[in-house]
């Protein structure tokens, strides 16, 4: 059983999260099994697919991976029906030519999309955008579309015009602002921040079951090709424990980097530097994974186990920290003490700062590879820093390069977020260090 389909959009913000969690909800009260997806460098979607709907979620992303690999890593949802999310609009991606994009997803997986269009203040002129785009591609990929914030009254006219466009009409949904999902500097606030998540989950349940053709959307997604049975890794005994930051400062976490490092034989145990006054015992290795500790930065330098974190490091703990683990082991974040590791002082900005795709590639030996070695990374923040570091060259896709990274043979710290399985080495490496650094 293959059967999938992905959530494509238009644009950044015209509902694909809402659809989504909208149809997972729906069919998850129909006893469907499920498996969900984002595509892209996101971290915040997936959190409302796993940890609310309680669907497991991973991230397709073309940037990362192969297109076999993609299919690889989709294979992993045989047996259930794939909901993938797209990330911005359909054709969005790097550079004017949209490289790695959703539809790039589409094409890679032979998934069948279903475009979602906001029709808020449009109503004729929506056949333009659904003809636009599938049209601009010879081969799209679109077969349905879905409304968002359209009205019952006006649905008849876009059913016809979805027709007229080549597109199956699947439903739409109207506006309410009982299910409205808001967001902040860096995407959608957290499911854990918004009110009454249950109840608006519900109720996007409720107007999916009213509004949306959900036998249309699986008769779309049997219709998918067969993908490769994914291989099997073979299961290590857990040699050493990893000590995981996972709480609401640090919350960005590839579930696919947990998966290979516990493949490669980590125990993780998970900690809060905002709640918890000590470390795992036992650690060989400390993950200290981006999300918004500048949200935070006042309690953080409260808690005396940054204290703690920092004599760890000091003393050769092997330390991952991307992005906001990154600013968390600066002298200064947002003029609160931090764990003093990194001799700088960080900000928050008004404006994304080095944002998109890059290639790093070390210029000295470290933590995670020898010199020479290359991973494909991103970057998201608003935050700033006085000192980024210099031990990696991080290369965009047009070309530009400019130096990141504190590295050491015991630390890797700096704002690129690691996707591991874009070259497993670098995951390797840090677990057969920290093993050696552990405790007997």
């Amino acid at each position: 059983m293959n059967d999938r389909v992905l959530i494509a959009g238009t644009r950044s913000g015209c509902g694909k999260t809402t659809v989504t969690c909208a149809l997972l909800q729906a069919l998850k009260r129909r006893n469907v099994p499920l498996h969900a997806y984002k595509c892209g460098p996101d971290y915040i979607d997936p959190m409302f697919h796993r940890k609310v709907l309680g669907v497991p979620s991973g991230n397709l992303d073309p940037f990362f991976l192969s297109g076999e690999a993609l299919c690889r890593a989709l294979g992993a949802a045989q047996g259930s029906v794939a909901v993938i999310e797209g990330v911005m609009g359909y054709y969005d991606g790097a550079g004017s030519a949209g490289r790695y994009s959703t539809w790039d997803v589409s094409q890679a997986t032979d998934t069948p999309a279903i475009l979602v269009v906001d029709v808020r203040g449009m109503y004729t002129s929506a056949a333009a955008v659904m003809q636009g785009f599938r049209n601009f591609r010879q081969h799209s990929g679109l077969q349905g579309v879905i409304f968002n914030d359209a009205s019952p009254a006006l649905y008849g006219g876009l059913k016809e015009l979805a027709v007229s466009a080549g597109l199956t009409p699947l439903g739409f949904l109207p506006r309410s602002e009982a299910v409205t999902l808001k967001s902040r500097h860096l995407g959608l606030l957290t499911a854990g921040e918004i009110d009454d998540l249950t109840g608006r989950l519900e109720a996007l349940g409720d107007l999916a079951e009213r509004y949306l053709d959900l036998e249309g959307v699986l008769s779309l997604a049997s219709g998918a090709s067969a993908l490769p049975t994914p291989e099997k890794r073979p299961a290590q005994t857990p040699q050493v424990t990893v000590a995981v930051a996972r709480d609401e400062a640090f919350c960005f976490l590839y579930e696919e980097n947990l998966r290979l490092l516990e493949a490669l034989g980590a125990r993780l145990v998970f900690f809060s530097p905002l709640n918890d006054r000590r470390l795992p015992p036992d650690a060989g290795g400390l993950y200290l994974p981006g999300g918004y500790p500048e949200l935070y930065a006042a309690r953080l330098s409260a808690n005396p186990i940054r204290g703690e974190i920092a004599d760890a490091i000091a003393a050769g703990m092997p330390t991952v920290a991307e992005c906001g683990g990154f600013l968390y082991l600066h002298d200064t974040l947002e003029g609160e003490k931090m764990a003093g590791v990194i001799h700088a002082e960080a900000r928050r900005t008004e404006r994304l700062c080095r944002f998109g795709y890059a290639t790093l590639r070390a210029r000295r030996d470290n933590l995670l590879c020898p010199s020479g070695e290359a991973i494909r990374v991103h970057e998201f923040h608003y935050c700033d820093t006085t000192d980024y570091g210099d031990a990696f060259t991080a290369r965009k896709p047009d070309g530009r390069e400019q130096v990141c990274v504190h590295a050491t043979d015991t630390l890797w710290a700096g704002f690129p977020h690691l996707y591991f399985p874009a070259n497993e080495a670098f995951a390797e490496r840090f677990v057969r260090k920290a093993a050696r650094y552990a405790p007997l």
